[in-house]
C-alpha cells in the first residue's frame, strides 16, 4: 500500500508538471503579440512589477510574468514556452548544452541578498562576520547568544534561543548569488556544500521563491533566512549588517551594492559580484539577467512579436531604471549598459538584427 501510494503522488508530480508546462504552451501560442510572457527569478519581482505596469501604461503591452525562482524561468526557455527567461544565476555549461543555441544575457539591474532573522521582541540589525554565517548555516553555530556572534555585537543583549536555519527549496538565483559568497569566504562551505542555484543543504527547512523564505522566517521564532533586500523591507524584517573583504561593516542599500557592481562586465555580461573589493560595498551583492535566444525566429514566432520582446527590453533597461532605487535595486551602470545595449543589439530574426 506504501508503494502504491508513494507511486501515485510521483505521477501525479509528473502529471501536474506536465499540465503546468502545457498551460505556458497554450498562453504563448493563443496570446496576441500585445501580450508577452516571462517566467523566471522571484529576486526582480518587486521591480518587475512596477516596470512592467509603467509600460503597459505607455504601450499597451501587457507582460505576465510568472515567478517561479530562476530554476523554472531557465527551464520554461530551455522549452521555449516563454519569450523571455530571467535568472540571478547566468547559465552553466549543463544549462547551456541543454538548450543548445546561443543564449544572450541582459543584465536588468542589481540587488542585495540579505541576512534577515525573527527574535521575537528583537528588531536591532546585528552585525555578522563572513565565517558566522557560514558556520550557522553548515549548522555549528546553533544559538543566538553564540559568544561568536555577541563579540561582534557589544553591547546589544541578544536573547539565548536556538537558531532555526530557512533556505529555498525552490532552484534559485538568490540562493545561487548566497552559495556564491559563501564558497568564496568559507572553504568548508566550498568543499562540502559548494555553490549553485540548488545545494544539498546542511540543515534548515525549504521556502519556495524570496515570499517563502520571509514568510517561513517571519512565522519561525528564531529563524533566520536570506532574501533579497525589497522582501526584507516590504515585510518590516531586520537586515543583517555584513562584514566585507575589507573590513567594514556595510548595510545592504542600493549605494553599496552599486559600489559593488561598479566593475567592468565581459562582453557576455556573466559576471559574480559577491565578496567585492570595493572599500563600501555590500559582499552579498549580485545581477539578474533576461534570457533571451539569440534567433528569435522559432516555433512559428512573427518578426513583430520578436520586435515586441527587444523594445520591451531597450526600454527596462534606459527608461525603466529610473524605478530602481525607489525599490531597492540598484541601477545598470554606464560600464555594464554599454554591455547590454550591445548584447541586445546582436539578437536576430532571420539573421538580421532586430534593433
Amino acid at each position: 500500500m506504501e508503494q502504491f501510494i508513494s507511486n501515485t503522488k510521483k505521477y501525479l508530480s509528473i502529471a501536474l508538471l506536465l499540465l503546468a508546462t502545457l498551460s505556458f504552451q497554450t498562453d504563448l501560442h493563443a496570446q496576441d503579440d500585445n501580450s508577452l510572457l516571462g517566467a523566471g527569478g522571484t529576486f526582480v519581482y518587486p521591480l518587475f512589477s512596477k516596470q512592467f505596469s509603467e509600460y503597459n501604461k505607455k504601450t499597451g503591452i501587457q507582460v505576465n510574468y510568472q515567478s517561479i525562482g530562476s530554476g523554472g524561468g531557465i527551464l520554461q526557455l530551455t522549452n521555449k514556452t516563454v519569450d523571455f527567461g530571467e535568472s540571478d544565476a547566468p547559465l552553466n555549461d549543463d544549462q547551456t548544452k541543454k538548450i543548445g543555441v546561443p543564449v544572450v544575457h541582459i543584465p536588468m539591474c542589481s540587488g542585495a541578498v540579505v541576512i534577515t532573522y525573527n527574535i521575537p521582541g528583537f528588531n536591532a540589525n546585528l552585525n555578522f562576520t563572513p565565517d558566522i554565517i557560514a558556520d550557522i548555516y553548515l549548522g555549528k553555530i546553533t544559538m543566538w547568544n553564540d559568544s561568536r556572534i555577541t563579540s561582534v555585537n557589544k553591547g546589544i543583549n541578544i536573547p539565548a534561543m536556538p537558531i532555526l536555519i530557512v533556505h529555498r527549496s525552490d532552484g534559485s538565483g538568490t540562493t545561487n548569488i548566497f552559495t556564491n559568497y559563501l564558497s568564496k569566504v568559507s572553504p568548508e562551505w566550498s568543499s562540502k556544500v559548494g555553490s549553485g542555484t540548488a545545494v544539498n543543504w546542511p540543515t534548515g527547512l525549504g521556502g519556495k521563491g524570496n515570499e517563502g523564505v520571509s514568510g517561513l522566517v517571519k512565522q519561525t521564532p528564531g529563524g533566520i533566512g536570506y532574501v533579497e533586500l525589497a522582501y526584507a523591507i516590504q515585510n518590516k524584517m531586520p537586515e543583517g549588517v555584513i562584514k566585507n573583504k575589507k573590513g567594514k561593516f556595510i548595510a545592504p542599500s542600493t549605494e553599496s551594492v552599486s559600489a559593488a557592481g561598479n566593475v567592468p562586465l565581459p562582453a557576455d555580461a556573466k559576471i559574480f559580484i559577491t565578496d567585492t573589493d570595493a572599500p563600501n560595498g555590500y559582499p552579498i551583492s549580485g545581477f539578474t539577467w533576461v534570457l533571451l535566444y539569440k534567433e528569435q525566429n522559432y516555433n512559428g514566432r512573427s518578426l513583430a512579436r520578436a520586435q515586441k520582446v527587444l523594445q520591451l527590453m531597450w526600454w527596462l533597461i534606459h527608461e525603466g531604471q529610473q524605478y530602481c532605487m525607489g525599490l531597492n535595486y540598484a541601477p545598470l551602470s554606464k560600464q555594464a549598459l554599454a554591455v547590454t545595449e550591445k548584447n541586445l543589439k546582436s539578437v536576430t530574426y532571420n539573421n538580421k538584427a532586430i534593433l
